[in-house]
């Protein structure tokens, strides 16, 4: 498939994992593509076996709007245009309501809520141009609750809203919002819980199909929302949790815990 040729597309979190994936997937398919991270060898890695000519990459604090705006500058005078804005950087961040430390979850915040806010904010004026779309990395936490996530919980929620909240007045423009919503998706940040037989075991019993994700399963999502394919699907959060959400009208974290 090509259906990104002469298209620009920004991928934010783009060193590793999901974004990682996602900045590889749009190459692939001819995109022009910045990625942007705060991991400098995250990010060559990403560059790994892509064209470097259509792939370019930024330390980017996605936290810092002056940096975020910088970014679509950067995009736009290499390439001339933005169509697709990918924000997918994100952090967790464990705890309780009295538990959770008020640093993490001020970062976590300015990270995961300010993040895709201030990408959005510096994109749309480039996206209304090109009738280009964004799409946002929520998560299932976003759409129910798991424990000892509260922070975490908060801001993928506050994505979920804020995807759904831009659809309500982009679409009078032409640029169309979405976002997905994995579960447990098997990348750095998760690598941790793979030495943890009786957690996996409890995820295998909860998803319907029996497994994490890939970072390249979530990647084809991102991909499929950001093109043609998709020219009228606006305002979605779609699940991509091997049916865990749809299995149980809500997720089912007791055994997690």
């Amino acid at each position: 498939m090509n259906r990104f040729a002469g298209k620009t597309v920004i991928v934010t979190g783009a060193g590793s994992g999901i974004g990682q994936a996602t900045a590889r997937r749009f190459a692939q398919e001819g995109a022009n593509v910045v990625a942007a991270d705060v991991d400098e060898d995250g990010l060559a890695e990403t560059l790994r076996g892509v064209d470097a000519s259509r792939v370019v990459t930024r330390i980017v604090d996605v936290s810092d709007q002056a940096q975020v705006e910088a970014l679509v500058q950067a995009a736009t005078d290499r390439f001339g245009r933005l169509d697709v804005m990918v924000n997918n950087a994100g952090v967790g961040c464990d705890g309780t309501v009295t538990e959770m430390a008020m640093a993490d979850y001020r970062k976590v915040m300015a990270i995961n809520v300010d993040g895709v806010l201030f990408g959005s904010r510096a994109a749309y004026p480039e996206l209304k141009k090109t009738k280009g779309c964004i799409v946002n990395t929520s998560s299932i936490s976003g759409l129910g609750g798991d424990g000892a996530m509260i922070g975490y919980n908060m801001a993928k929620g506050a994505v979920s809203q804020l995807t759904r909240a831009m659809a309500r007045d982009s679409g009078r423009d032409g640029v169309r919002v979405n976002a997905v919503a994995p579960t447990l998706v098997h990348t750095g940040l998760t690598a941790e819980m793979k030495d943890d037989k009786a957690l996996m075991d409890a995820f295998a019993k909860a998803i319907p199909l029996g497994r994490g994700a890939q970072p390249e399963e979530i990647a084809s999502v991102i991909a499929f929302l950001a093109s043609d394919d998709a020219s009228f699907v606006h305002g979605l959060v779609m699940s991509v949790d091997g049916g865990l959400f749809a299995s149980t009208g809500q997720p089912d974290f007791k055994d997690f815990d």
